[in-house]
């Protein structure tokens, strides 16, 4: 079996791309996550007889034999990949086009920076010869207009406007695209940007003009990106950032929308955990004060990674270690005691290995439960220093299949993160 996904809160450019990538892989069943843009839910309830698709809940992921992934190359962003992203055995394939690497190890791999990712894929539709309907031109186009803004957002490419007119040469329909891309504003959006221009202010940051807006929300308030967009445009700032917590749940949504070239909203979005593209992006953040998202924002627009959320954040101390002659037993009744799946090994001050419970599967005799730690400890550690970003300490572990990184200073260790510190900071990663 072969499949294809895109990333979570899928937009009509992922969506798209989903269905180029079955034209392109006749064989590969679409798989759509749980979050769909609205625009795209009502397009899909339409035309759910013509655009068939599975959800993740519908596949056996142990007769998965390939995985094409498209509009993004990260793991975190697909929806419940995660057992497929643990397989060894699987073939993945890549279409992206944003600049920025990823964490998914590809076998092949299309990434190039372009307005639309779906443009890429009109490239091989084309040098195949594949033939496509008015309805799947039209489709296609609403992927390249919504991504590229109709063409206008300083991230379209020639080659956006090539493959625009090569499906309107294939009868694309502009009248039903506009219908789906036609962003509802209504009262709520309206009541929203009157809360947000009462408090509107403008600042500096690294020359440019910026606006930070918080304003909360209740209940279902969506299109929040139509609101954050009219923000900065009637502010006439550089660029405007939208932070809004919802006061029934524990989360803070985050927009942004840029007008300049200067600031790369998609940059700022995904070193904070997001996505998106030099003109907009957002990310999903939970359980976060939005003094601390403000400040990352502005700390990322100056340039200043110290103003940006920290390792030294997240990390627990002090750090409970154990010495290296400690037995395998004691160890045991140490991790039970303390709830936890793994101890630093030091010797003095210095950090020479680390023991969680995966190393006692290496125990096949009781008597070696008398043995010394450091006869089972794991010597490569990797460490992480106090000033990186949680980012870098969750792609570290994902990379090595670790559950907790000690924190050095100095060659001393001040303290340890795990997991579960990164993904309760990046939650948006999992969200429910």
């Amino acid at each position: 079996m072969q499949i294809v996904t895109t990333h979570k809160n899928t937009d009509f450019d992922g969506y798209a791309s989903v269905v180029a990538a079955t034209l392109i892989y006749p064989d590969a069943i679409p798989v759509l996550p749980k979050q769909l843009n609205p625009n795209v839910k009502a397009f899909l309830s339409l035309h759910k007889d013509l655009f068939k698709y599975s959800t993740t809940n519908e596949i056996d992921f142990n007769d998965v034999k390939r995985l094409i992934v498209v509009d993004t190359n990260a793991w975190g962003r697909l929806d419940r990949m995660e057992p497929l992203a643990e397989r060894e055995d699987l073939e993945v394939l890549v279409w992206d086009h944003h600049a920025a690497a990823g964490d998914i190890q590809a076998h092949w791999c299309c990434q190039e920076t372009m307005g639309a990712n779906v443009t890429l894929m009109i490239r091989r539709l084309k040098e195949q010869g594949i033939d496509l309907t008015p309805i799947q031109s039209t489709l296609l186009l609403s992927g390249i207009y919504e991504d590229t803004g109709n063409l206008t957002f300083p991230s379209s490419r020639a080659e956006d406007a090539y493959a625009a007119a090569f499906l309107l040469e294939r009868k694309a329909d502009l009248s039903v695209l506009n219908s789906f891309l036609r962003p509802a504003y209504g009262q709520v959006q309206k009541n929203i940007l009157f809360e947000m221009l009462k408090d509107a202010e403008r600042i500096k940051a690294n020359g440019y003009t910026i606006s930070i807006n918080t304003c909360p929300i209740s209940g279902h308030a969506g299109n929040l990106s139509i609101v954050v967009n009219m923000y900065r445009e009637i502010l006439n700032v550089d660029a405007a950032f939208g932070i809004f917590p919802h006061v029934e749940r524990d989360l803070c949504i985050v927009i942004g929308r840029s007008a300049i070239d200067g600031i790369d909203i998609g940059f700022i979005m995904r070193s904070m955990g997001g996505g998106g593209h030099p003109g907009a992006g957002s990310v999903l953040r939970k359980s976060v004060a939005t003094e601390t998202v403000k400040k990352e924002i502005i700390g990322l627009i100056e340039g200043n990674q110290q103003a940006a959320a920290q390792v030294s954040d997240l990390m627990s101390f002090p750090v409970f270690t154990v010495q290296p002659g400690t037995s395998m037993k004691e160890v045991a009744g140490i991790l039970r005691e303390k709830g936890c799946t793994g101890v630093p090994v030091v010797e003095g001050e210095k950090l020479v290995g680390i023991i969680s419970r995966r190393d006692f599967r290496r125990i096949k005799k009781e008597s070696q439960l008398s043995s010394p730690v450091k006869a089972f400890m794991s010597r490569e550690v990797k460490t992480v220093e106090p000033g990186m970003g949680p980012i870098h300490a969750a792609r570290l572990m994902v990379k090595h299949d670790i559950g907790r990184l000690p924190v050095v200073e100095d060659g001393k260790i001040i303290g340890i993160v795990t997991r579960s510190d990164t993904m309760r900071y990046y939650y948006d990663l999992l969200p429910e």
